[in-house]
């Protein structure tokens, strides 16, 4: 089992050793040519790297317009939960680099760990929404925030982005994240609702069962989050099925929810295929 992002993004290891070696020229390189939902996603790269705080921080001096050393620095602060020193980087880094979607998802971030309004998350999840509509990851930081402040707007949210979302496109996991985390945080019958299961297979049927779904940054995660759901669901072959497409890949996010992801993932990988009742 391979849960390292690094054995399905390979500029994710490229971009490991760019940050190590201090070359910033190749960090750059590597994001610049990303898509915007793979560049975002590279940035949690900064997150589990030690030691290159100092390092950004002497690129922003060089050039403080430096969107992406502002994001990847940001991200590595929020990662260390220093949420005020994120939050001051970024707000900066907004106003510098305002159409950069990996700024404001990480800004979703720092709203949820300042524990700041609705009307503030929603006015950042609102700039990063007219930059890109579909950008997956920032809908999940905001998914993430409305499940703690709102069950209810958060229902409709993951509704509305997964029946907007185009078919075969990474959007429609919202709905099986927002069931998740009912089931982890207050419901553990939450998947014997009817309701629940027939939303879960529509939301399936346009993203990673539809014909179009191509293995973009994030095909793995998204797979991996409906697996699950179906697992939980007690729907073996429909969790068989996505496990075979995922083949030795797997991603630690949302397993962890559930205790070590090796572990569990395991556990229901086996159940599915027959190993274990």
């Amino acid at each position: 089992m391979l849960l390292d992002p690094a054995a399905a993004y390979p500029k994710v290891a490229v971009l490991r050793t760019a940050l190590d070696s201090g070359d910033w020229p190749a960090c750059r390189e590597t994001l610049d040519t990303a898509e915007p939902v793979e560049r975002t996603c590279l940035t949690a790269v900064a997150a589990d790297t030690e030691g290159i705080a100092d390092f950004l921080r002497g690129v922003l001096t060089g050039d403080p317009s430096d969107g992406a050393a502002g994001a990847l620095l940001g991200r590595h602060l929020a990662g260390d939960a220093r949420f005020v020193d994120a939050e001051r980087l970024l707000v900066d880094a907004a106003a510098r680099s305002p159409l950069d979607p990996a700024i404001w998802t990480v800004r979703l971030r720092t709203a949820r760990g300042l524990r700041l309004g609705p009307s503030e998350a929603r006015r950042r999840y609102d700039r990063l929404a007219e930059i890109d509509p579909q950008h997956v990851p920032g809908q999940s930081q905001y998914l993430r925030y409305l499940c703690g402040q709102d069950p209810a707007a958060a229902y409709e949210f993951a509704r509305t982005a997964s029946a907007e979302a185009p078919p075969g496109s990474l959007s429609p996991v919202l709905l099986a994240e927002y069931h998740l985390d009912r089931y982890v945080a207050a419901d553990r019958g939450h998947f014997g609702d009817e309701t629940v299961r027939a939303e879960l297979a529509e939301a399936a049927d346009r993203s990673v069962t539809h014909p179009d779904f191509r293995h973009t940054h994030g095909w793995v995660r998204v797979t991996s989050t409906f697996a699950m759901a179906y697992a939980l669901i007690g729907d073996q072959q429909a969790a068989a099925e996505l496990f075979g497409a995922l083949g030795e890949l797997d991603s630690a996010q949302p397993w962890d929810l559930l205790g070590d992801p090796a572990t569990v993932i395991s556990r229901y990988r086996k159940r599915a295929t027959g190993g274990e009742q």
